[in-house]
């Protein structure tokens, strides 16, 4: 892994959904924090619940924080 932080999650998009990568792939889109803690756990991140995507150092959040979903 050439980043620190290996999952990306991008700024919202006009349906207020936010593309979610990790380690190079795509993950899918994801409308809340329970959708990328969805996609996390199948990738491989068993422990991965809202709370821990809400304040994961793993997680680079890019055009707003957790709590930004709407564009």
């Amino acid at each position: 892994m050439a980043s620190a932080r290996p999952v990306i999650v991008y700024p919202p998009d006009g349906e207020g959904g936010r593309r979610v990568r990790a380690d190079g792939a795509i993950l899918g889109r994801a409308y809340g924090l329970r959708d990328v803690a969805e996609f996390l756990r199948r990738a491989g991140i068993e422990d991965a619940d809202e709370t821990w995507v809400e304040t994961s150092a793993l997680i680079e959040w890019r055009g707003g924080g957790p709590d930004a979903w709407e564009h």
